[in-house]
C-alpha cells in the first residue's frame, strides 16, 4: 500500500489498523448506529467519513457537539420556522435534515446537553423531530456515527449521559487505539503528511534518522492530530529542505533533553565510570534537580571539559551553557560548584 493513497482514509499497516480497515468495511453494509471510542486525535472523523466513503448515501453532516452550546443548539440540530423566536425571519433547516438519507457525524456527543439527548433519542428511535415552532413532526434518516473521547458508561453512571441514548447507540462500536499503541505506523504515518506537504504550501524535506528516532520514541499524547501538527510547525520552520531538531516544539525539547538524561543515568553505573555514580534514589525529585545533578556529575566524569560533558550528556555545547547557568554551576579548582 502506498501511504500516499492511504486504504479507506488511515495511514499504516499494524495489526491494530489493519482491525479497523476490517471494522470499517462491515460497518459500510449497513446503517446501524456506530459509536466510535478513542482519545483526541486518534482519527475517528477519519474513520467516520471512510464508512461513509465505503457506501455513500446522501451527504456527510459533521456535528461538532462541543461547539453547540446555548440557547441556538436546538435550531442547528433541528431548524426552526419563521416567527419562533426573535431573530427567526424565514424557515430553517437544521444539520439533521441536511444529513436525512445521508451520515450524521455526531463528534463529541458526550458533550450533548441532556434536553438535547432527549430529542436525539427520538430521532433514533422513531426516525422523527420537531423543528423549533413547529406543531408537526418531520420524518427523517439520517445514520447516526457518534464519537467521544469520554467513558460514556462513566458520564451514564453520573448522571450526564442518558443510559437508553447509549443503548441505541452501542450498536456498532470501535475503539481508535492512541498512537502510542501503534508506533511502527509513524514512518507512514510522518511520509504521508511529508507529501501533502506542497499542496499547502509547505517545503519538501527529509526527516533525518536522529528526528525519526525521536518521532517513533515519543508517545503521542494529542495523538496522530499532534503528530500532523508537529510535522507542518517544522516544515514551517525548516530551511533549505533539511529539518534542523532546534525546531522541535517544547514538549519534544524536552522528551529528548529527558531521554538523554535517562540513557545517561543508566549508563552511569558504578562499573561504567569510576567517578559517576549514583546516590540513593529518593521517593520524590523533581525534574530540575535531577537534571543539576546528572549535568554536575559529568561535569565531574570530564574534569570540567564542556565539549566532552554534552557529548555525554547528547545534548550541544549551547543547551549545556544555558543549563549551567540555569542552575548556578560553575567550575572552579577543579571541581564544580553551585551558586546560590
Amino acid at each position: 500500500m502506498s501511504v500516499n493513497c492511504p486504504v479507506h482514509g488511515l495511514v499504516g499497516e499494524s495489526p491494530q489498523i489493519a482491525s479497523i480497515r476490517r471494522l470499517i468495511n462491515k460497518a459500510a453494509g449497513n446503517r446501524l448506529p456506530v459509536l466510535l471510542l478513542g482519545e483526541s486525535g486518534t482519527g475517528k472523523e477519519v474513520v467516520a467519513r471512510a464508512i461513509y466513503a465505503a457506501n455513500p448515501q446522501g451527504q456527510f453532516v459533521p456535528i461538532d457537539c462541543g461547539t453547540l452550546v446555548g440557547t441556538l443548539l436546538e435550531s442547528e440540530l433541528f431548524g426552526h420556522v419563521k416567527g419562533s423566536f426573535s431573530g427567526a425571519v424565514d424557515n430553517k433547516k437544521g444539520l439533521l435534515e441536511l444529513a436525512d438519507e445521508g451520515v450524521a457525524f455526531f463528534d463529541e456527543i458526550g458533550d450533548l446537553p441532556l434536553e438535547i439527548q432527549v430529542k436525539l433519542l427520538r430521532v433514533v428511535q422513531e426516525h422523527e423531530f420537531r423543528p423549533v415552532g413547529a406543531l408537526k413532526w418531520h420524518k427523517v434518516e439520517p445514520r447516526i456515527i457518534a464519537a467521544t473521547h469520554r467513558d460514556l458508561k462513566a458520564e451514564v453512571a453520573a448522571g450526564r449521559f442518558r443510559q437508553d441514548l447509549y443503548y441505541r447507540l452501542n450498536v456498532f462500536t470501535m475503539h481508535l487505539p492512541p498512537l502510542r499503541d501503534h508506533k511502527g505506523d509513524i514512518p507512514a504515518l510522518c511520509e504521508h503528511f511529508l507529501a501533502d506537504g506542497p499542496r499547502q504550501g509547505l517545503p519538501r524535506f527529509q526527516p533525518s534518522p536522529e528526528l525519526m528516532r525521536i518521532l517513533t520514541a515519543y508517545d503521542w499524547p494529542g495523538n496522530v492530530r499532534e503528530l500532523q501538527h508537529v510535522l507542518e510547525r517544522i516544515a514551517v520552520l525548516s530551511s533549505e529542505g533539511a529539518l534542523d531538531l532546534a525546531d522541535l516544539p517544547t514538549q519534544l525539547q524536552n522528551y529528548r533533553a529527558a531521554e538523554n538524561l535517562r540513557h545517561l543515568a543508566a549508563e552511569a553505573g558504578p562499573g561504567s565510570y569510576p567517578q559517576f555514580t549514583r546516590t540513593a534514589i529518593t521517593p520524590v525529585i523533581s525534574i530540575r534537580d535531577a537534571e543539576r545533578t546528572t549535568i554536575t556529575r559529568a561535569l565531574t566524569e570530564t574534569g570540567g571539559e564542556r565539549a566532552r560533558t554534552a557529548d555525554l550528556l547528547g545534548i550541544s555545547r549551547t543547551t549545556l551553557y544555558r543549563k549551567m547557568k540555569e542552575y548556578g554551576i560553575q567550575w572552579g579548582s577543579g571541581s564544580t560548584r553551585l551558586t546560590a
